[in-house]
């Protein structure tokens, strides 16, 4: 715990089972708080929080019920006081579905919802009750073992990141440990023992990673070592199935889906609020050229048209770092980028890579580009986490990765991304999208850029993803209009194909909101915000499209491609739109008179007598007629 020097603790957490008795027999088997008669699992709790430097004795110990204890918690905890509302509806659910020896509980939770956060949590409440005292967390990655360390170490559980299978014993000034699958898989009978030894929390950091391995040995290996387990928390940022071997302690249906004890999604996360950003998919065309090797014919295709054969040999020429395509959209994503750390100063950028050879290639084109070293994060390099590190905590644009931040890594400041991996399945490109769309905080404005090649599978992906975010988020065009009116495939090993060339990438489309938008649209949307001056970098020319496109929609006169939706919008919702538009106006009148927005925006709170957030429709539709006035007057001088 923060301001608590770690020598000041004491070094056990857990009352033993001496402690206990004497805990139950004061209290007369009654909880210290409620009153209640104490039930096997009982909490023993300490008075002075052990994490504030409470001691754990009997003196500064009572016994209570797991109800009172939680409630209770430990205040002055993070992981006690500041879970999102999905991770203490999950956490109620987990203590009550899970009393029996060696349970399991998966959750399927969207990438930045706070799984570490949530299993953290669990961790405590079960050590605070007695019913563990060991932690073992099975991650993918090995930045991913310091990454629960740290997320650990800030609330007061100590995880071993660097245990290596030859130590064979965790240290006793540890918690517990984390580990990498590939390490659990290469000495299960060693896991086994240390899990054995004490009453352990196993911790499945993305458990589908459970069928990797050569053979699907690893699923085999971790039912081995963690069988005996006292507890165990089985975590996914995406849902998964098997089509083969199923994996150890999931539970499927009868489609062979894996099934949740708890579910969280994208859409759900959206409708919370201050979890997830939404996110669009600038989709790249082009022209890609290859031949099969021997041969001297050349096919060549473009790659929205390229059909279910043809898409692993285009989708490679296109990537190769020689040809045109690729350097083109990485100079579309770099000037994005550019506007976007206008309004946010430390944006940065990822470019997803196929291979090592790849990503060494994009970087020495993004450093022409951007006149800047890039650096390189490769899992085989033993500095990996610290590149990644180094650039979470930085200022840098861009960095470039293989595979490795594709899932697990947090980065909040990435706000552009460029899906340059060969990878085709559905859960890996989720997995990428979530390194995108993680708040920084409640204001938190940016829509994210996922930049994409144009071929059908990753098309359908991201139309996915997004009928979700419409689903959830307003209609802001409709709003508009209305307050005027009346005030979302496996991949296979590429064939042995010689690439030729590929041709400067062509903006096809950009999908937002559920919707798809032409260049040409964006373009006219692009110029209507010029003329309107300096916008909130949450007013993005998708937006802007979709608000222009509802107009003509309203009018009789619907694009190709664009839906219309006669659903009416709550109050609320409408205002938040308003809002929006006042936000844009006000900025507009402060480029044209050269003072600040804050006096802009105070001197209309005085003179109408309400601020923004408080204020009626009847008052937003006033305050945006006085801004639409004085902008008038101030664009005759």
């Amino acid at each position: 715990m923060a301001g608590i020097p770690e020598g000041s603790r004491d070094r056990r957490r857990s009352f033993n089972g001496e402690e206990r008795i004497a805990l139950f027999l004061a209290a007369d088997g009654r909880c210290a708080e409620c009153g209640q008669e104490l039930e096997p699992g009982w909490h023993g709790d300490h008075i002075e929080p052990w994490s504030e430097g409470g001691p754990t004795d009997v003196i500064n110990g009572r016994a209570t019920c797991p109800s009172c204890n939680l409630k209770k918690g430990n205040r002055s905890m993070a992981i006690s006081s500041g879970l999102r509302s999905w991770q203490q509806e999950a956490r109620e659910r987990y203590h009550s579905r899970n009393g029996g020896e060696n349970s399991n509980f998966l959750v399927v939770a969207t990438p930045g919802a706070g799984k570490t956060t949530f299993a953290l949590t669990i961790a405590e409440d079960l050590i605070s009750r007695g019913t563990i005292s060991n932690i073992v967390v099975v991650a993918p990655t090995k930045h991913l073992r310091r990454q629960w360390a740290e997320a650990g170490a800030r609330v007061g559980i100590k995880l071993d990141h660097l245990f290596e299978n030859k130590n064979g014993a965790v240290g006793s000034d540890f918690d517990g440990v984390v580990a990498t699958y590939q390490a659990i898989a290469s000495a299960p009978l060693l896991w086994k023992r240390l899990c054995a030894s004490k009453r352990t929390l196993v911790i499945f950091d993305e458990i589908h990673h459970a069928g990797d391995g050569d053979g699907l040995v690893w699923g085999d290996a971790l039912k081995d070592s963690f069988e005996s387990a006292t507890r165990r928390l089985l975590l996914s940022g995406t849902p998964f199935r098997t089509d083969g071997k199923p994996l150890p302690f999931v539970a499927y249906d009868e489609t062979r889906r894996a099934v949740p004890s708890y579910s969280y999604d994208y859409g759900m996360a959206l409708a919370d609020g201050g979890v997830v950003r939404p996110a669009v998919f600038p989709a790249w065309d082009g022209k890609s050229k290859w031949r099969r090797s021997g041969q001297l014919a050349v096919t060549e295709v473009d790659l929205s048209d390229a059909d279910k054969d043809e898409i692993p040999p285009a989708l490679k020429a296109a990537l190769d770092p020689t040809g045109a395509w690729i350097p083109s959209v990485l100079q579309e994503a770099h000037e994005a980028l550019l506007r976007m750390r206008i309004d946010t100063p430390d944006a940065g950028g990822l470019v997803i890579a196929s291979d090592q050879f790849a990503a060494t290639a994009y970087a020495a084109i993004l450093e022409r580009i951007a006149g800047v070293q890039v650096p390189v994060a490769i899992s085989d390099e033993p500095n990996a986490s610290d590149i990644i590190k180094n650039f979470a905590r930085g200022n840098a644009p861009w960095i470039v990765a293989v595979q490795m931040i594709a899932e697990g890594v947090d980065i909040p400041r990435l706000g552009v991304g460029v899906y340059a991996s060969r990878v085709r399945t559905k859960m890996f490109f989720t997995q990428v999208v979530g390194r995108f769309v993680r708040m920084r905080g409640d204001e938190d404005p940016t829509t994210a850029r996922l930049f994409i090649p144009s071929i059908a599978v990753l098309l359908a992906f991201a139309q996915d993803i997004e009928k979700m975010v419409d689903a959830v988020l307003a209609e802001e065009e409709k709003q508009i209009r209305e307050m005027q009116d009346t005030h979302g495939q496996g991949d296979t090993l590429i064939p042995a194909y010689e690439t030729v060339s590929s041709s400067v990438a062509t903006h096809h489309v950009t999908i937002a909101g559920g919707s798809q938008f032409t260049p040409e649209q964006l373009d006219f949307a692009q110029r209507t915000m010029a003329m309107a001056g300096p916008t909130s970098p949450s007013v993005t020319a998708e937006w802007v499209a979709g608000l222009l496109t509802s107009a003509q929609l309203l009018n009789g006169n619907a694009l190709p491609g664009q839906r219309a939706d006669t659903d009416v919008e709550p109050l609320g919702d409408q205002k938040k739109s308003l809002r929006r538009l006042i936000h844009r106006k006000a900025g507009r009148l402060s480029a044209l008179t050269n003072r600040p927005y804050e006096h802009i925006n105070g001197e209309l709170n005085q003179s109408l007598g309400n601020v923004v957030k408080t204020a009626t429709m009847e008052q937003l539709q006033k305050r945006l007629a006085m801004l639409d006035a004085a902008i008038k007057e101030a664009q005759k001088k």
